[in-house]
């Protein structure tokens, strides 16, 4: 009976095995492993132990049995002093693992003689063979090594307990816990005397526990969570946080970052370095919501920078929590810096070359301007006159909401007002000059002047200026004198086909025309003028522009006074 219950025990301690061992971890925890084969050892030793009918027989399960209390001891000790931080020397390592081996050895070479037992009996139960012992010379190096070892782990809790650092206290209460349980238990056997010990139920139950705790152990050990690339970046500090924000390890140089973070408990949310703290859940929300991934922090005089990424241990790959890649960007910010200032002195520069430019573009469109009337006695002061007209058609067109356009068109259209006439230099002073009505001939190579004057401010314009301010200067110049109904000249474009730019300068120019006076005839009055503006929208100008006069007649009358 008694045999059936250990050989279950059995078969579940190596089920958690095969279990373990499909997890496929990059990083194989040593001391969990060791614990693991160990554990099934023993229990077989325990169900060989049921089932002997010879003293002899039950010796040589005994040496099995006692790989409990000296290796899987010691194993675990040095799995306790690793998970709370302590490094011990390698040299340390291999005299306290040769004593135990010592310990097993002796009680191997004991199994022909009486010095570790001196008398033992086998007791037939009804539920299995029970062992009574006596106890050889030897036995009393047994108590010897464990009461060491006991004072060697409530040493190293007492460590854990006053040492700051990055491990989980409730890992190592839990660990702690299931070692001292197994020492208690194993103490009150030895001297109550039972048929049957329970120590391989308690071993088992700490398997499955072990195993259970295995992913989230993961989780706490940092080196498990940084892949082979980012393990190469020695100068980078990395701090692993749970999906409930929970803090669970970082690596030693996230220290030289932070190294508040010494006193941070794990299991728990960031409060010793608050500046980090407000950083990292502020990424890790950002993140969350696919904003970003990434935050600087400036701090002493430094510049870090933080980077997110999701981990997990899980062979499923289920997102168990976020790795934070903390670097020293000081530099860089620094280099940044300098850039950046250099791009602003530059963009400074660029700004007053390009204002300079354009005041000597400017400069040169109003000499030709007043060139052009200079030679003609008919438009004096007229290109002035056309542009505060178009100024204060844009801005009443603006106000009025008529052709939506934005304030970048409506600053190129001001600008390339006094362009439209450019063409006019070319015409020659016969007919320029001419103070009568002109014949057939002569209007038709007047009407060349709209043709010329977008030549011309192509050539000023065109690969220096701006596309969308050479466009509009471009199409005011050619296409000013084109009627809404088809009838206008160079190309007789009809209604929307005119750019709008054209529509407005032409009632500009129409305007000026019947209220200054020219050398063939006097200037009209305000009321006949107005009679003419309104008269011609439909036909001459944009019916949409007839709101747009009447908006600004009062305006352009007190202009004109």
């Amino acid at each position: 009976m008694v045999s059936i219950y250990f050989s279950v025990l059995l078969a579940i301690s190596i089920c958690v095995l095969i279990y373990m061992a499909q997890k496929s971890y990059e990083n194989i925890d040593i001391y969990y492993w060791t614990i693991a084969i160990l554990i099934p050892v023993v229990i077989l030793g325990y169900w060989l132990k049921s089932k002997v009918t010879t003293p002899e027989a039950a010796k040589v399960t005994f040496a099995f049995i006692y790989l409990d209390s000296t290796v899987m001891l010691t194993v675990m000790l040095f799995s306790m002093l690793r998970f709370i931080g302590v490094k011990v020397k390698s040299w340390i390592k291999v005299f306290v693992y040769g004593i135990s081996m010592t310990h097993i050895f002796m009680i191997w070479l004991c199994v022909d003689n009486d010095l570790y037992y001196k008398k033992m009996t086998l007791i037939d139960t009804g539920m299995g063979t029970a062992t009574k012992m006596e106890s050889g010379p030897l036995k009393i190096y047994h108590w010897i090594y464990l009461g060491i070892m006991l004072l060697a782990i409530l040493a190293v809790v007492i460590v854990a307990l006053l040492k700051r650092g990055t491990y989980s206290r409730k890992s190592l209460a839990l660990y702690t816990a299931l070692t001292a349980s197994g020492l208690m238990l194993y103490g009150i056997e030895t001297f109550v005397d039972v048929d049957f010990s329970n120590l391989p139920l308690l071993y088992m139950i700490a398997d499955v526990v072990i195993a259970l705790e295995y992913d989230r152990s993961h989780t706490h050990d940092i080196s498990s969570l940084i892949s082979q690339d980012k393990k190469s970046h020695g100068a980078r500090g990395y701090i692993a946080i749970d999906l409930n924000g929970r803090f669970l390890s970082c690596n030693a140089k996230t220290y030289d970052f932070l190294p508040e973070l010494e006193e941070q408990i794990v299991d728990e949310r960031i409060t010793k370095a608050q500046e980090a703290a407000a950083i990292i859940y502020s990424l890790i929300d950002e993140f969350r919501r696919g904003r970003g991934h990434e935050k600087i922090l400036n701090k002493d005089g430094k510049a870090f920078k933080f980077e997110i990424t999701e981990f997990s241990v899980r062979k499923d790959g289920k997102v168990q929590g976020y790795l934070i890649d903390i670097r020293d960007v000081t530099e860089e910010q620094h280099m940044l810096e300098i850039i950046q200032d250099y791009n602003d002195n530059l963009n400074e520069e660029v700004t007053k070359k390009t204002e300079n430019i354009k005041n000597i573009q400017e400069r040169v469109v109003l000499g030709l301007a007043n060139m052009v009337e200079n030679r003609d006695d008919n438009t004096g002061g007229h290109v002035k006159r056309t542009s505060d007209i178009v100024k204060y058609i844009v801005e009443e067109m603006i106000r009025q909401g008529v052709h939506k356009f934005d304030s970048v068109f409506a600053t190129d259209v001001i600008r390339a007002a006094p362009m439209h006439d450019l063409g006019k230099i070319t015409i020659d002073n016969a007919i320029l000059l001419k103070p009568g009505r002109f014949t057939d001939e002569e209007y038709e190579i007047m009407k060349t002047h709209s043709v010329k004057s977008g030549e011309i401010v192509n050539i000023i314009l065109k690969n220096v200026e701006e596309d969308h301010f050479a466009e509009v200067a471009f199409n005011v110049a050619r296409f000013h004198h084109e009627r809404w109904d088809g009838r206008g000249y160079p190309e007789g474009l009809v209604g929307e086909m005119i750019p709008l730019e054209a529509r407005i300068m032409a009632v500009a120019d129409v305007y000026d025309a019947l209220v200054s006076k020219r050398c063939y005839k006097e200037a009209m009055d305000f009321e006949r003028a107005a009679d003419i503006m309104i008269e011609g929208m439909g036909t001459q100008f944009d019916p949409n522009m007839l709101s747009v006069f009447i908006g600004c007649r009062a305006k352009l009358e007190k202009y004109y006074s």
